[in-house]
This record gives C-alpha cells, sequence and structure tokens, in this order.
C-alpha cells in the first residue's frame, strides 16, 4: 500500500492578512520616525511596556500554578476538593474581570491589611512590627493578584480537560505496570495533556497582554495608563489610541506568531 501523499501548500493559504498588517506597520513605524508628534506620543507611552509585560509575566505565572492546583483539586478522589474546585471555577467565572479588580483593589485589599493587623496586634503592640497600611499594598499587586484570582478559573477548565483527554486505558495500564500515581501523571498523562493544553493555554496568554490593559483603571503606569494621561493633557486623542493600538497589535500578533511556532514544532516533536 503506497503511502498517504503529503498535501501541498495551497497559494491561497499565504498569509496575505500578516503581509498586509507589515505594510500597515512599516507604515505607521515610518510616520514615528519623521513625524514630530507621532514620536512623542511614541515616546511617552512606549514608557508602559515594562509594567505591561511585568504585569502580565507575573499574573500569568501565578494564574497558571493556581489553575493547575485548582484542576488537580478537581480531578482528585476527595469530594471536599471537588467541591472546592468547581465552586471556585463556576464562582469566579461568573465575575468580570473588571469587577474583580475593582473587588479585589478596594474591598479584599483592605480586608486583607485589617486581617493581618488583627493577627499581628499582640507583635504591633509591642513594636516588633511595624501596623500595614491599606496604602502600602502596592496597587500593582493588587491588579496582578486579580488578574491571577480571574484567570485561573479559565485556566483550571483548560488543564482538566487536557488532563480528561488522555486515554484511560493508558493509565490502568501504568498501573498494572507498578507506577505511582506521581509517575502516572508525570509520564504518561502530563505530556500528553500538553498537545491539548498548550493551545488554548497560549490563546488566554495573548488575552491576558490585552486584559492587562484594565490595570490602568487603578492608575498603574502601564501602556493605556500613560496614553490617559497624554491624551488627557494634549488633547491628541486620534495620534495617541493610534500608537496605543499599533503597539498592542505588535505585542500580540507577534507572541501569537511565536505561540504559533512553538505549537507547531511540539507536534512534530510528537509525530515522529
Amino acid at each position: 500500500m503506497a503511502p498517504p501523499r503529503r498535501k501541498t501548500a495551497d497559494p491561497g493559504d499565504f498569509p496575505w492578512w500578516l503581509f498586509a498588517f507589515g505594510v500597515l506597520s512599516a507604515g505607521l513605524a515610518a510616520v514615528i520616525a519623521v513625524n514630530d508628534l507621532y514620536a512623542q506620543v511614541f515616546g511617552v507611552v512606549v514608557q508602559g511596556i515594562g509594567i505591561t509585560v511585568g504585569v502580565t509575566l507575573a499574573a500569568f505565572g501565578l494564574a497558571t500554578a493556581l489553575g493547575l492546583a485548582i484542576a488537580l483539586a478537581g480531578l482528585s478522589g476527595n469530594i471536599v476538593l471537588r467541591q472546592a474546585a468547581r465552586f471556585y471555577v463556576e464562582l469566579i467565572r461568573g465575575i468580570p474581570i473588571l469587577v474583580l479588580l475593582f473587588y479585589i483593589a478596594f474591598v479584599g485589599a483592605p480586608a486583607f491589611v485589617a486581617l493581618y493587623n488583627w493577627a499581628l496586634s499582640p507583635l504591633i503592640e509591642r513594636g516588633w512590627v511595624e501596623e500595614l497600611l491599606v496604602r502600602d499594598v502596592s496597587l500593582l499587586w493588587r491588579a496582578v493578584i486579580a488578574l491571577t484570582i480571574g484567570y485561573a478559573s479559565f485556566i483550571a477548565e483548560i488543564f482538566r480537560a487536557g488532563f480528561q483527554s488522555v486515554d484511560e486505558g493508558q493509565i490502568e495500564a501504568a498501573k498494572a505496570l507498578g507506577f505511582t500515581r506521581f509517575q502516572r501523571f508525570r509520564l504518561i498523562v502530563f505530556p500528553q495533556a500538553m498537545r491539548v493544553i498548550f493551545p488554548p493555554l497560549s490563546n488566554d496568554f495573548v488575552s491576558m497582554v490585552k486584559d492587562s490593559s484594565l490595570v490602568s483603571v487603578l492608575g498603574v503606569a502601564d501602556i493605556t495608563q500613560m496614553a490617559k494621561v497624554y491624551a488627557a493633557g494634549s488633547f491628541r486623542f486620534f495620534e495617541t489610541y493610534s500608537i496605543v493600538t499599533y503597539i498592542y497589535l505588535l505585542l500580540t500578533i507577534g507572541l501569537s506568531l511565536a505561540l504559533r511556532g512553538l505549537e507547531s514544532r511540539m507536534r512534530k516533536r510528537t509525530e515522529r
């Protein structure tokens, strides 16, 4: 029997959208280079990239770890852990990220400060520990925690679906061979589940880059906040938000292409 023929590339599959985006990006980059106003706006707005990237990486890393823990709890043999994980996922998924951001920043943080001071009151009275004030809790970290809590519920479902996609027969075979629960997870379940988990997880990462702009409502100096401050003072809304859109598109499309390439390499490696 002859081997199946490999599909040849369809000329219609050429990424014309990427070509068009590249042309537009190059055109706007040329405008920034030759126009003093656009160059000034770009110079101001780009100062927030560090905060945007930092918030994204910190929140997504914490959300991934928390989401994995919730997914494992939801698949455990303990009914209390399963119900607690389901309660968390259903509760948090029903709250908009912006509302959650306000709640953590203006309700959660003061509650944490009050609990901290109450728990350490004997030490505070003796002067061994300083009393914590609400203003001592960084707005940046309030935003990171809110994004972490919000995204962890979605990431937990991604992990759960990935783990449950692994054939039960392979797990039973590993049990028969004497593999421990951890060995089954590390050697059998996790490597195969990653093929299912990675695409939606990478999509959430790109979404996190966009949702990190919500931290601007707390005054955190990310890209969007820098743009809001500049536009409010100069009334150059068209130029300012054109640059903001340009920067976010560069970040998200560049990241999407990089993750898509990584996914393709992972797929080729597993097919060998």
